[in-house]
């Protein structure tokens, strides 16, 4: 029996060993990837504010991982994440990629970019002020973890939906669901000034009957002096908007 907490000290030791190697591993191949000829000056300015590394620790991001981005627009940190990913996990992005496919893939450090085309059918409906998508599929079941950046409040309802079954049939059990989005003040109505923002408590109530489980969230985007009152537009605000940041888990 006096063995016991020895072996279990063994054992503890290697698992924090083995994390903090995962975590350097991380930090290395992120800071490399930050410097690419690919991002701009505009890009970088960004880095501050955005805080990727930290975002990318808080989400348990490791470099062997599966990864999809979900709708990377202009590809900001698809250009990081791809060559963070490259030398032993896998990359893609799907939903919205085209500005994407046009502007990175084959350039340096992209090679190992993968697009998914799925076929969704991105559109506004008549009337509608926010998109809304078809029931489509990733083409996958054993992704360690899928992200969104800022796109969540580009959706309606349905789209929303959509786009949270999708990443739940792709992820593997204890696979992570990442999102980021502008805060909505919690219960406000749609207002001139807030349509591009999310309520966040609205957010975990659709995203947990997905059948997600919230894991965890982070305040490394909370801004203080961001009233929720604004468009995330306006000079006053833009680059200092309050944004929730979640992790979500399949059972």
């Amino acid at each position: 029996m006096k063995r016991l907490p020895l072996i279990l000290s063994v054992l503890l030791s290697s698992i924090v060993f083995t994390a903090n190697l995962q975590a350097a591993e991380l930090e290395k191949a992120v800071e490399k990837a930050m410097q690419s000829e690919l991002r701009t000056d505009k890009d970088k300015k960004r880095d501050r504010n955005r805080n990727p590394l930290e975002t990318l620790k808080f989400f348990g991001l490791k470099t062997d991982m599966k990864v999809i981005e979900l709708v990377p627009g202009g590809g900001w940190y698809t250009k990081i994440l791809a060559p963070t990913l490259a030398e032993a996990g896998n990359f893609s992005v799907a939903l919205g990629t085209s500005r994407v496919s046009k502007n990175l893939v084959g350039k340096k450090g992209m090679k190992f970019l993968n697009v998914i085309e799925a076929s969704a059918n991105i559109r506004r409906e008549e009337g509608e002020r926010f998109l809304t998508v078809d029931k489509f599929d990733l083409g996958s079941t054993d992704v360690d973890m899928v992200l969104t950046f800022r796109n969540y409040h580009n959706f309606g309802e349905v789209g929303r939906k959509r786009m949270n079954q999708a990443a739940f049939k792709a992820l593997k059990s204890g696979g992570v669901y990442a999102v980021v989005d502008h805060t909505r003040r919690h219960m406000q109505k749609l207002n001139d000034e807030n349509g591009r923002r999310v309520d966040p408590v609205l957010a975990i109530k659709e995203i947990q009957e997905a059948g997600f489980i919230l894991a965890d969230y982070s305040t490394l985007h909370y801004k203080a002096d961001d009233e929720l009152r604004y468009e995330v537009g306006r000079k006053s605000v833009t680059g200092n908007t309050d944004r929730f940041t979640l992790k979500f888990v399949k059972p």
